[in-house]
C-alpha cells in the first residue's frame, strides 16, 4: 500500500502541527555545493546492517524522497536519547563536519523516556530541552540549519482500535523549544499517529518489524520506514527547510526492494 503525501496531510487534519510559514526562508544560503542533511537521533532512524535486517530505519530511506544534489549523513544511533548521544561526544563529528547551508535534523524521545536509566533518561520540561537547545546551538554557531523532529510514534492501540500516544510529554517539550527559539519543527508524532489511526491496527503490522513470535511495534521494516520518511520530506518541504527542487517523489510508490543493508559498519 503507498500512502500519499496528500492521503498523510489529509490525515493529519486538525492535528496540533506547526506553523506553516514559522521555518519559511529560515535555511542559510546554498550556494553551489552539494547540501547535506545530518541526521542525529535514536534506532527509529538509524542506519541498520545486513544482521538486522529487515529492521530498517527511516533515515535508509529518506534519500529517496530528496534531488541527488541533497545527500543525507545518518548519524543516528540505536539505543541513544539527547543525554546519551551527547554524553559520548556523537556531536562532534557532526560538527565539524557541518557547513553553512547544510541541514541538523534532531529527533530524540524514545529513549528520553527510560527515566530509571541514568545515562539515558532525561526530564522533558528540564534536560530534554536544554539538551535539544545545545543541537540547536551546535548548528546555528556553524552555519547550519537545526530542525528539530517529534519521535515518530510507536504501534499502539486500544481496544476500540484507536491509536495511542506513547511518548508522553515530550513531543510537546519540543514543540514549545521550536516555537522559543524559533527553530523549524518536523510533527513527525502527530503525522506517524494520524497514519497509524488510518491503517489501523492490522495494516499497521506490514510496517513495523513485527512477526507474531517478535511483536516489535517500535521499529520499522522497508514500507514502514518509506512512509516515514515520506512523512519527514514532505515537512522538510511544508516548513521551507527544503525548496520544491530539492524534494521529488513525494505521491510516488517505492519499491521496498531500493533499500539495502551493507554488511559491518565498515562496508
Amino acid at each position: 500500500m503507498t500512502v500519499t503525501r496528500r492521503g498523510l496531510l489529509a490525515a493529519g487534519a486538525g492535528l496540533a502541527l506547526a506553523p506553516a510559514g514559522a521555518a519559511a526562508a529560515v535555511a542559510a544560503p546554498r550556494g553551489t555545493r552539494m547540501r547535506t542533511l545530518y541526521l542525529a537521533g535514536d534506532s527509529t532512524a538509524a542506519r541498520k546492517y545486513a544482521d538486522a535486517a529487515p529492521e530498517t530505519g527511516w533515515g535508509m530511506a529518506l534519500p529517496f524522497f530528496l534531488h541527488r544534489d541533497v545527500t543525507v549523513a545518518n548519524h543516528a544511533v540505536d539505543g541513544r536519547s539527547t543525554r546519551s548521544f551527547l554524553a559520548e561526544g556523537r556531536l562532534d563529528p557532526v560538527l565539524r563536519a557541518v557547513r553553512p547551508g547544510d541541514v541538523l535534523i534532531v529527533q530524540f524521545g524514545h529513549n528520553d523516556q527510560k527515566t530509571t536509566d541514568p545515562a539515558r533518561g532525561t526530564d522533558p520540561w528540564t534536560t530534554y530541552q536544554e539538551n535539544l537547545r545545545v543541537f540547536v546551538a551546535g548548528a546555528r554557531e556553524r552555519g547550519a540549519l537545526p530542525v528539530l523532529a517529534t519521535s515518530v510514534e510507536r504501534r499502539r492501540f486500544d481496544a476500540a482500535g484507536t491509536a495511542l500516544r506513547t511518548l508522553g510529554e515530550y513531543p510537546a517539550a519540543m514543540r514549545a523549544v521550536a516555537r522559543e527559539d524559533d527553530v523549524p519543527l518536523l510533527d513527525v508524532e502527530a503525522l506517524s499517529l494520524a497514519l497509524w489511526q488510518r491503517l489501523g491496527p492490522e495494516a499497521t503490522k506490514a510496517y513495523f518489524n513485527w512477526t507474531p513470535a517478535e511483536q516489535d511495534n517500535t521499529h520499522f521494516n522497508p514500507p514502514g520506514a518509506i512512509e516515514v520518511a515520506r512523512l519527514v520530506a514532505g515537512e522538510l518541504l511544508r516548513t521551507g527547510v527544503l525548496a520544491p527542487r530539492e524534494t521529488r517523489r513525494l505521491d510516488d510508490g517505492i519499491p521496498a526492494g531500493w533499500i539495502t543493508w551493507p554488511d559491518s559498519e565498515e562496508s
